[in-house]
């Protein structure tokens, strides 16, 4: 895929060593789970890749490229525009890369906090950006106890940890990721 070289080249030369490194393993690991969960593996590497391309910028580009969408933003995203990275992420993908596919601009927008309702791509960048290998939490064991999940299991496995996290870290929880999980519960 075209796209896909295109945005490789531009992540390598745009981003750290270390942000570049995250995002080639989150694409390898978007589309491992996209072929264990029968969603198109090209838009899952292709989601990874792009991800966190906005999240080196600083605050004041990304919350002008983001804002494009018209959604505003939260107060959450007032105190820490960085939040917005995904967002802007998106419109640069459609705007500089011509990638239109809604699947794939909702996954890199929603990637940072989640949210309910969220279609099976967008919960697989989610998932990956959280277990990919270079996680400290990612060992063996940790990925057989992933294993036998279903793709919301799986989600709600990972949001509930990183809610965990979050608040053993003292840090806000967004609503948004409160909201996924409520409605993660809910199905049970």
């Amino acid at each position: 895929m075209d796209e896909i070289e295109k945005i490789d080249r531009f992540i390598s030369g745009s981003l750290s060593e270390k942000r570049y490194n995250h995002c080639l393993r989150v694409a390898e690991t978007a589309q491992w789970l996209c072929l264990k969960y029968g969603e198109d593996a090209e838009w899952g590497a292709l989601a990874g890749l792009a991800h966190d391309m906005c999240k080196e910028l600083g605050e004041d580009a990304i919350v002008s490229l983001a804002l494009r969408d018209g959604k505003g933003m939260t107060e959450m995203e007032r105190t820490k525009p960085v939040l917005m990275h995904g967002r802007a992420a998106a419109i640069q993908v459609k705007e500089d890369f011509g990638i239109e596919a809604p699947a794939v601009l909702e996954a890199v927008r929603e990637h940072t906090v989640g949210r309910p309702g969220m279609g099976n791509l967008a919960k697989i960048l989610y998932v990956a950006d959280k277990i990919e290998p270079a996680r400290p939490q990612v060992t063996e064991e940790y990925l057989k106890k992933l294993e036998g999940l279903d793709l919301d299991d799986l989600l709600l496995y990972v949001v509930t940890e990183n809610i965990a996290f979050l608040e053993q870290k003292g840090k806000t929880v967004a609503p948004a990721s409160r909201e996924l999980q409520n409605s993660l519960k809910q199905r049970k």
